[in-house]
């Protein structure tokens, strides 16, 4: 988590909500990702779409089986079913997210029976940190 913090910090110094994520395969990071809407002009550039583009990319497959995925904030909708459709196994994130977040907070998107593919998930981690970087991200912002 740790190294999904890093992307998050990375991503406010370049002026983007900072949003980190990393992909792991038996505990080696395989890719990362940070939020990147407002450079690539895209509402979908969340930084688990880039995480898993990449990994998707490096291990020449759509599908990331036996993977993790670290985030710092709770995933959006979008961002779940991108998490299954890979085949990611586990998610692991940090800030809840009140007004978005699918996993627990606004939906229990991850447990629908719909879904094709099971993600074991747990959030919590670096909790604090992650929400203070976000609060004093938008604090900044609303004062420019």
């Amino acid at each position: 988590m740790i190294a999904a913090f890093e992307q998050a910090r990375n991503a406010a110094l370049i002026d983007e909500v900072p949003v980190g994520c990393i992909i792991a395969l038996s505990d080696r990071i395989i890719s990362v990702g940070s939020n990147k809407c407002i450079s690539k002009s895209s509402p979908i550039r969340h930084a688990e779409i880039e995480a898993i583009e990449s990994a998707c990319t490096i291990l020449k497959n759509y599908r990331l089986p036996d993977t993790s995925i670290y985030v710092t904030l709770e995933p959006c909708h979008m961002c779940c079913m991108a998490i299954v459709n890979a085949r990611i196994e586990n998610l692991y994130f940090g800030a809840k997210e009140p007004k978005t977040g699918a996993v627990v907070s606004v939906d229990n998107f991850l447990d629908k029976k719909f879904l094709n593919h099971k993600v074991n998930y747990s959030g919590g981690y670096m909790e604090r940190e992650s929400s203070e970087l976000l609060k004093d991200f938008f604090a900044t912002r609303r004062k420019t």
